[in-house]
């Protein structure tokens, strides 16, 4: 907190399903009550009711959560999340707004899905020390009839097709794989962000989006939406989604952190034998034999915690915390001359060079030039 203006902290994705509840905060509880504003994405649903919906996946029961199990969120201080993931349809619109009606009964903000299109359209907006942010969120990870509509409930909206491009004329050889987003939720995200402006001094754009578990790999489609977002007057992008940290770029002065990787995350799948060979094969990912509840890669434990400040002038200093996540899942935030804060700067700088960046290490922080 600061009488310059309002911080922001903005983290990835959160959703553990294993007990008990309140000791994944411990480490990361106190670094998060120093900003105004602290953001995390939903990845699960809490709910008693609801029915596994045709699209979910074979490991759809731990995707809705007792909803004692929320109690995550408010130990690490969050007070707004975005609900809008590829998982929020799961077991269909009641567990849906259930969780939306639990977190603000907690007096957390939600943003991102809804009753309809409409609400899930809808900012949070803050104001402190004079200084109003927005804060919206899209999903273009999503099964069809995940989206909110004009008359049902849903996540809003920022899909992408794709499209197979051969590279040469022999038959067999593997195609290029391109996306491009969806115009009319391009369209309506624009709409939604112009209008946010106008009520207040900087918007912020959550984004569930990209190619899950695989290393520095940025969809098509990625670049083209966070430059239309930060043009239509978005002044910080955070994504999530990828379960590992992708790059940081910046796009004309504005920051895009394409994937704050997890945050708080573990599932029932296990280090097995199958879960290996997959990730393997499609993903090119060897799993951490130490996080047998959270086997997303070698490169999961990595993550990090987003840093904004405003002023009544907009967006001004932004920044990240070095993140590393322990075999009990804890974040860890790192501190700087610790080697371990050095290699995650060197990791995060390696994943970024194919994006305008240029990182400066001010004590604790990891400042993004622009």
């Amino acid at each position: 907190m600061t009488a310059e203006g309002l911080v922001l902290m903005g983290c990835g994705d959160v959703g553990p399903i294993h007990e008990p509840m309140d000791g994944y905060s411990t480490l990361a509880r106190a670094t998060l009550a120093t900003a105004d504003i602290r953001f995390a994405q939903c990845e699960r649903v809490y709910s008693e009711r609801g029915a596994p919906q045709i699209h979910a996946s074979r490991f759809g029961t731990y995707e809705r959560c007792k909803p004692h199990m929320a109690s995550v969120f408010s130990d690490c201080g969050f007070n707004v999340v975005s609900v809008a993931s590829n998982h929020a349809m799961d077991w269909g619109a009641d567990a849906l707004l259930d969780t939306i009606e639990l977190f603000r009964k907690q007096g957390i903000q939600t943003v991102g899905a809804g009753r309809n299109a409409a609400e899930a359209r809808q900012p949070a907006i803050f104001e402190r020390n004079g200084v109003r942010v927005a804060i919206l969120a899209y999903c273009s990870v999503l099964n069809e009839g995940y989206a909110a509509g004009p008359n049902n409930a849903g996540a809003a909206p920022l899909r992408a097709h794709t499209y197979y491009e051969p590279h040469e004329y022999q038959a067999g050889m593997p195609p290029r794989v391109v996306t491009v987003p969806h115009e009319e939720d391009l369209a309506a995200m624009a709409d939604d962000i112009a209008a946010a402006k106008k009520a207040a001094h900087a918007v912020v754009v959550s984004l569930h989006w990209g190619l899950h578990f695989i290393p520095r790999a940025i969809a098509d489609y990625q670049p083209i939406a966070a430059r239309a977002a930060f043009a239509a007057g978005a002044d910080l992008i955070l994504g999530h989604h990828a379960h590992l940290p992708k790059a940081i770029g910046v796009h004309d002065g504005k920051v895009c952190f394409y994937s704050l990787s997890n945050f708080i995350m573990t599932t029932t799948s296990g280090v097995t034998p199958g879960r290996t060979a997959l990730f393997a094969k499609r993903y090119g990912v060897t799993l951490d034999p130490e996080y047998p509840h959270a086997p997303f890669g070698m490169d999961a434990k990595r993550s990090l915690i987003a840093k904004a400040l405003f002023t009544a002038k907009g967006i001004g200093r932004v920044s990240f915390l070095p993140v590393l996540i322990d075999p009990q899942l804890r974040p860890e935030v790192l501190l700087n001359p610790d080697p371990r804060f050095g290699d995650a700067v060197n990791f995060m700088d390696q994943v970024s060079e194919e994006f305008e960046h240029s990182f400066a290490v001010d004590g604790n922080e990891v400042v993004i030039q622009r």
